[in-house]
């Protein structure tokens, strides 16, 4: 069968095209897609061609991953299902996580409509859930995770590394847990977006003295330290700030220069907690915690495309034409 697609076609090229797509075995779910949301930092690095997979770098001699679907999450409504499938029926409101595709680098696919995937990717949505809300559930669930991941006191003082999706969802999450939360960037527009709570703060690292101002906020050390954008360097340098027996947590693709100084975690007995990818039974959480609104995405999204000019979207996110955060495409709407 065929479906519409965004094929990244070359360094940097998207296009919106028909492609092939797998006829749905007993095992299968085919969607209607109504909203796609980009994953601006994965996304972005794979059609650049800086990954060759997951988090594995592309590396001189290794093939260049083109042409390709990007994407990992979208939402829509079922068409039909396999006679395997009983978690979900026609006409369901539902996530999806990879689906199939035929004759590109990679036999897995994201932004393609409609979509036949495994029902082991498909989530049915709770009753209620604005199914735009759920369309970036993968990344979603990425920074449900680094901020699960360490032990918190509540009280404990976490500092939050990156102002885009995963660092919000970070900070979204530790908050909820009982941290209060500085949340790190480079962006105004971004850090505003962050509902601070009394406690709470935003930094500039462009307009300060990062350590003095962390410093100056927990007087006493911070606990926690999360890593979701920028360099090991830039983590290494807050070290100092960190209490004795800190918990270090880095989700941040840093490309081939990963390298962490374990010696200089030891002298302070730092933990280090490096999360990545996606499990059921997260996805389970991050859904639920979504639904029961201790997590927020609506605020997030600053642009949405109609699915057909996703090469403007990409455009945008590539090249920093303008100020955005969340990018979202719209099946439904045409051009």
């Amino acid at each position: 069968m065929t479906a519409e697609a965004v094929v990244a076609t070359a360094p940097r090229e998207i296009e919106f095209r028909t492609v092939a797509v797998p006829e749905p075995g007993s095992d299968d779910v085919v969607v209607r897609l109504t909203h796609s949301w980009i994953s601006n930092g994965t996304e972005g690095s794979f059609v650049r061609g800086e990954r060759i997979a997951g988090d594995a770098p592309w590396r001189a001699g290794d093939p260049l991953p083109f042409p390709h679907v990007p994407g990992y999450q979208k939402v829509g409504v079922v068409e039909r299902v396999g006679t395997n499938v009983d978690h979900v029926a026609p006409g369901d409101s539902v996530f999806v996580s990879v689906s199939k595709v035929d004759g590109m680098f990679f036999d897995f696919a994201g932004h393609v409509s409609p979509t036949v995937a495994h029902r082991s990717q498909v989530w049915k949505l709770p009753a209620g859930l604005d199914p735009l809300a759920a369309s970036g559930l993968v990344l979603l669930q990425v920074g449900w995770n680094v901020g699960m991941r360490p032990p918190v006191s509540d009280g404990d003082a976490a500092v939050v590394v990156g102002d885009g999706l995963v660092g919000h969802w970070a900070a979204q999450t530790l908050r909820a847990r009982g941290a209060r939360v500085m949340l790190l960037g480079r962006r105004a527009e971004r850090l505003e977006r962050f509902r601070q709570r009394p406690e709470d703060a935003t930094l500039n690292v462009r307009e300060a003295d990062v350590a003095y101002a962390v410093r100056a906020w927990a007087p006493e050390g911070i606990g926690i330290l999360a890593h979701t954008s920028g360099a090991t360097g830039f983590i290494e340098s807050l070290f100092p700030c960190l209490k004795r027996f800190g918990q270090v947590v880095s989700a941040g693709f840093v490309g081939k220069e990963g390298s962490i100084d374990v010696q200089r975690m030891r002298d302070q007995e730092l933990s280090l907690h490096a999360v990545s990818g996606w499990t059921g039974r997260r996805m389970d959480e991050s859904l639920r915690w979504l639904s029961d609104g201790r997590l927020e995405t609506l605020p997030l999204i600053t642009n949405r495309f109609p699915a057909t000019r996703a090469a403007d979207a990409f455009d945008l996110i590539l090249n920093n034409r303008e100020p955005h955060l969340g990018v979202v495409l719209d099946w439904e709407t045409q051009a």
